[in-house]
């Protein structure tokens, strides 16, 4: 069984840094592509970035500038470098990955991370 466990959210004044982490665990042989999304209060689920196995890049404009997203394929570990926070940007952050193949062969369209609450606040 694979599964996602995100770690580094909190509370931030506007202006400031976080750094999330999300970590895949099981014996896992690839991931295809790795990504961020959000949910902030009463609106869907965005995405915010993904990145490929070989380091290609998405992110959406609202975040561009701001937000980096990289990725340790050895670690199976994806992390979003979250700078010059802004209120709008208050939401659960949720990790994913697509394309997942572990050792038994098994495939996994899309697993989600159980997220991970970002609060920017002054």
């Amino acid at each position: 069984q694979v599964q996602l466990v995100e770690s580094g959210g909190g509370s931030v004044q506007p202006g400031g840094s976080l750094r999330l982490s999300c970590a895949a665990s099981g014996r896992i042989l690839s991931i295809d592509v790795m990504g961020w999304y959000r949910q902030a209060p009463e609106k869907e689920r965005e995405l915010v970035a993904s990145i490929t196995r070989f380091g290609r890049t998405n992110i959406v404009d609202s975040v561009k500038g701001r937000f980096t997203i990289s990725r340790d394929n050895a670690k199976n570990t994806v992390y979003l470098q979250m700078n010059s926070l802004k209120p709008e940007d208050t939401a659960v952050y949720y990790c994913s990955a697509d394309r997942v193949i572990d050792f038994t062969q098994t495939r996994y369209l899309k697993i989600w991370g159980q997220g991970t609450l970002v609060t920017v606040s002054s």
